[in-house]
């Protein structure tokens, strides 16, 4: 079971993003307030659930919550588009939260808040976990209205993510303008990944 948040002194948002690792498409980023006597049995790190499971938690997430918020940063450098998305939801918290639990080992923001960087915390802490289902499950949503403009990306299973069909899709049909720049899909590199 989840612990509800890391501290309990100050009002705390969990944060975390979804989408760093993919070929195409924005990172989405998540911020949740939970109230303090939250629990879901279901509630864990988005990658260990079922999209069933998601998609009923993020309905659920977003009518308990204190508050949420969910932002896409188009991902040109990847790492700092997941702090600027964090960032940004964060931001629009409405009541602000004192204090951040950030899934992963680093985080930089303009925000003034303390924060903690807590790896795999989206597996600890059901704020963070939380903010893992929105950040995830809007992604996928996205992707899958851009799989009806590009659908010979296999975008509908693979949410832009470097799968060996995807990889295939760029060496046969080239880049889209939502694929990620950053990233080198050079033939070299897709046959490295087979």
């Amino acid at each position: 079971m989840l612990e509800n948040q890391y501290q309990y002194e100050f009002r705390e948002a969990g944060c975390d993003e979804a989408g760093r690792g993919c070929l195409a498409g924005p990172v989405f980023a998540a911020a949740v307030i939970l109230p303090p006597d939250f629990h879901d049995p279901l509630l864990n790190d988005s990658k260990q659930m079922t999209e069933r499971n998601r998609d009923r938690l993020r309905l659920i997430i977003e009518r308990e919550a204190v508050a949420w918020a969910v932002e896409a940063v188009s991902a040109v450098r990847i790492l700092n588009g997941s702090f600027e998305g964090m960032s940004l939801a964060v931001a629009r918290l409405d009541p602000p939260p004192e204090f951040l639990a950030i899934d992963g080992n680093r985080f930089r923001t303009r925000l003034e808040l303390p924060y903690r960087c807590v790896v795999k915390g989206d597996g600890k802490y059901a704020d963070i976990a939380a903010a893992s289902v929105l950040a995830k499950t809007h992604r996928d949503e996205y992707m899958l209205r851009l799989a009806e403009e590009y659908p010979q990306y296999g975008w509908k299973k693979n949410k832009g993510y470097p799968t060996r069909e995807h990889r295939l899709a760029i060496r046969e049909y080239g880049l889209t303008p939502h694929h990620r720049l950053s990233f080198s899909h050079g033939i070299g590199q897709l046959e490295l990944q087979f």
